[in-house]
């Protein structure tokens, strides 16, 4: 049952629709109905489309793409857009087009084009264009293909030639448009008829396709996406073995249609022939960039079989104790030294892309301390086949990715330092609210350039690499914080690492067969929902900086261990995962670190450095470290730094006000003073006991 309803949005009336009774009586209308399904449109609307039936636009509504651009009404079947509908119509003063959605069959056609009249003497100079279904209605359209997506693309290619009355086909151009619709319907007749033949993608800078009417060469390579399919297109004639060779984009018709005549022409060849051709080329190749796009750039598929036995194996070993723990052991096998905390506390995030609510990390470190190889060794133990890596970023590439490219997907950036102003708040735009939305021009086939909608959608989780110490405070809120090790202990172990691994102590092969064995574990984790029983105990420090984003992080992160763990852990009567006690203190113990780095105004590098600038200090003039004065070029040999780095240090430290500059009566050479001596390790103590 439907209600109609008044311009001024009162029920007046009642549809109903049977699918139990006998089927040449379905639809039924409440005695002295009157209005609108679904209501009037808006009086500022710019373009209507009008559907058969009320189930087709009741489907239309369902897509919000379309709801967000376009006006629905629905007349009731081919016999019935009645005065109301009309008076409705010709009221909207800011009407520029309007879009007939009618059944695929003689009678939806015909009464488009009596509509159609009759609405262009109401309303000359409006643009009146025509769906073409695939299906036999809209409705049955949405459920064959199951992706609203179709509908887009349909409306997209909307038609505007389909108007040609009888006392209308003597005005000038109406035969040449008679023709080319005779022409198009032969043509489809002709592509359903053709037979099939396959694409050769041996080579995939110059993919062939073989006819028997031509053969047709794809040279350089296919666009990474769908939303375009501009290629350099070879057309060979078998028989005289010349050749066409033209760059086209087989999504215009108008091109495609441009090209078979002249090729035609040239080669000698039919030109239906080849325009049938050429739309199961097209169909051919988006198939093949589809499958492309589920792989990642090593080939690897994006399905793994995996067999009974080893489903069995990996299920043994994610219901063993202590798995985080047991996991962590694994990545050290894979090559990552040491950084025990900070690995495993990237591959559980690296992991939160199966999650509804994701999470995402920031890595923190000076040039060459390691921080991008960190990430790099840690994403390898990720399903490669759910990780995008990306060294920098253009402005505006993340818009143009396909709608669902990033859905449940792990974004890898090297570089945030790279990254451009509008790059970096299309990537936090991504990160916080799981989708990116940008307005886009669209030309109509009648030239008319009209606005449209570009929607790229997540969620997705994220690690990223940085050296700066400040970066945009939104960012850093949405994130969580990660400083790499670089103590010399770290460095003796990596060197040591690194030695061994040159005579052969280590064996390469052992590391990569453990990142397959993570990867696969983790393909056996499966997204369920996680409830936490003791959230609301759970408190942070309130000097954390954007607490309340933070929070949000650390309870997303309680759960993310429960997830991980979810071969040990109870389910409730809504087979929801519940959170064990034990998962607070671990998911504590990892991003410990990374909370206190939240409270502490130092960045991770400059807290390290700061820290080793007092160690040496106090080891190095004992009671009296306090007043000791000290000089840059001092300290940097002391500590093994570069004269950048460590001038960049000290730069920092002095804005901050934690060392103080005294200059000698010898202006060129600059003396310093800690003039605060915090204790950070009392601030971690602090929170560990007190905060939460």
């Amino acid at each position: 049952m439907f209600a109609l309803r008044n311009q001024s949005g009162q029920l007046t009336g009642l549809y109903f629709r049977s699918t139990i009774n006998d089927k040449d009586q379905k639809h039924f209308y409440l005695k002295e109905s009157t209005g609108l399904y679904p209501g009037y449109p808006k009086a500022a609307t710019p373009k209507l489309i009008i559907t058969e039936s009320i189930i087709d636009a009741a489907s239309l509504l369902q897509i919000k793409a379309i709801t967000d651009q376009y006006s629905i009404i629905a007349a009731y079947g081919t016999n019935r857009l009645n005065e109301e509908m009309k008076a409705a119509i010709t009221g909207l003063k800011q009407l520029t087009e309007i879009i007939f959605t009618f059944d695929n069959d003689e009678a939806g056609n015909k009464a488009v084009k009596k509509y159609a009249e009759e609405l262009k003497q109401l309303l000359p100079g409006i643009t009146l264009s025509k769906i073409v279904l695939p299906c036999k209605d809209v409705n049955e359209t949405l459920q064959v293909h199951c992706d609203e997506n179709i509908f887009i693309d349909l409306l997209n290619g909307r038609t505007t030639d389909f108007f040609l009355s009888t006392e209308n086909t003597n005005q000038p151009g109406a035969k040449l448009l008679i023709e080319k619709s005779v022409e198009r319907e032969k043509t489809a007749a002709i592509i359903q008829q053709h037979p099939t033949h396959e694409l050769n993608t041996a080579n995939p800078y110059k993919l062939v396709y073989t006819s028997d009417t031509a053969v047709y060469y794809i040279q350089g390579g296919l666009p990474k996406t769908t939303d375009h399919l501009k290629i350099m297109l070879v057309i060979e004639n078998p028989q005289t073995n010349f050749k066409a060779r033209n760059k086209i984009d087989l999504y215009e018709d108008k091109q495609v249609e441009k090209l078979c005549k002249e090729v035609a022409e040239k080669l000698q060849l039919r030109k239906d022939l080849l325009e049938a051709d050429v739309y199961r080329l097209t169909d051919l190749l988006e198939s093949h960039i589809e499958t492309k796009l589920q792989h990642t750039g090593d080939g690897q598929p994006a399905t793994v079989v995996l067999t009974n036995k080893e489903r069995q194996q990996l299920e043994t070993f994610l219901k063993q104790p202590k798995l985080i723990k047991r996991l962590n052991e694994l990545l050290g096998k894979t090559g990552i030294v040491g950084e025990e905390r900070n690995r495993i506390f990237l591959l559980l995030i690296a992991i939160s892309y199966k999650m509804k609510d994701t999470l995402h990390s920031l890595v923190q470190g000076s040039s060459g301390s390691g921080k991008t190889k960190i990430v790099r060794q840690v994403s390898d133990c990720i399903p490669p086949e759910s990780v995008t890596r990306f060294t920098r970023i253009s402005d505006k590439a993340l818009y143009n990715y396909p709608q669902k490219y990033f859905t449940n997907r792990l974004l890898i950036i090297e570089d945030m330092d790279g990254l451009s102003e509008d790059a970096e708040m299309a990537f936090r735009e991504l990160q916080s609210s799981g989708e990116l939305r940008s307005s886009v021009s669209i030309k109509l086939e009648n030239g008319q350039i009209t606005g449209g909608e570009k929607i790229v959608t997540g969620p997705i989780a994220s690690m990223s690499c940085t050296t700066k110490g400040e970066l945009y405070e939104d960012n850093m809120s949405r994130v969580f914080l990660i400083a790499v090790d670089e103590s010399n202990e770290q460095t003796r172990r990596i060197i040591a690492y690194q030695n061994q691994k040159a005579s052969g102590k280590i064996n390469s092969k052992e590391e990569g067969q453990t990142k397959i064995f993570i990867q696969n574990l983790i393909r056996l984790i499966e997204s369920k929902e996680v409830i936490n029983p003791f959230a609301e105990k759970i408190q942070l420090p309130p000097e954390a900086h954007k607490i309340r984003r933070l929070n949000d992080l650390f309870q997303n992160f309680i759960k993310m261990v429960t997830l991980v763990n979810q071969h040990q852990r109870n389910k409730n009567t809504q087979g929801q995962l519940m959170v064990d006690i034990a998962d607070i203190a671990t998911a504590i113990e990892i991003m410990f670190e990374s909370i206190v780095l939240k409270v502490d105004e130092l960045d991770g590098s400059l807290r390290q450095f700061y820290e080793k600038l007092k160690s040496y200090l106090q080891a190095q003039y004992k009671e009296n470290y306090s007043k000791i004065e000290f000089t840059q070029r001092e300290i940097r040999q002391a500590l093994h730094l570069s004269k950048a780095q460590c001038s960049r240090y000290f730069t920092q430290l002095a804005v901050l006000e934690y060392i103080v500059i005294k200059n000698e009566s010898n202006l060129r050479k600059v003396h310093y003073k800690i003039d605060y001596w915090d204790s950070y390790t009392a601030l971690g103590i602090g929170i560990k006991k007190n905060a939460i």
